[in-house]
């Protein structure tokens, strides 16, 4: 019986935890972009910064922004968010060290 009463303790904790946190995205901003029919391709964005001089290693949306792994002009290996509408940077972090953050981003 004791047993039985510490796991429903347990069970209880657990859901009211995980029922009482929001989702969230995984990533470091998020966008509020609309819809996604409304958003240009992920390949446009892609094109954009390897004509820009970007190796780009993956990219996927995170937070209703396009997020991309890659490596800038300048050599240096980022994550980098950019709003999926009008493919704008909006942040680029390298390690966990801010390089960039768009002003209410």
């Amino acid at each position: 019986m004791r047993h039985y009463l510490i796991l429903s303790i347990c069970a209880a904790a657990a859901i009211a935890t995980f029922s009482a946190s929001p989702a969230h995205a995984t990533g470091a901003i998020t966008c509020k972009a609309g819809p996604e029919s409304g958003w240009k391709p992920r390949a446009e964005l892609e094109a954009k910064l390897k004509k820009e001089g970007w190796q780009i290693r993956k990219s996927k949306v995170d937070g209703g922004c396009y997020e991309v792994y890659g490596t800038t002009p300048e050599g240096q290996r980022v994550e980098a968010y950019f709003h999926p509408v009008s493919l704008e940077k909006l942040y680029v972090a390298q390690r966990g060290k801010v390089l960039f953050r768009k002003k209410g981003y």
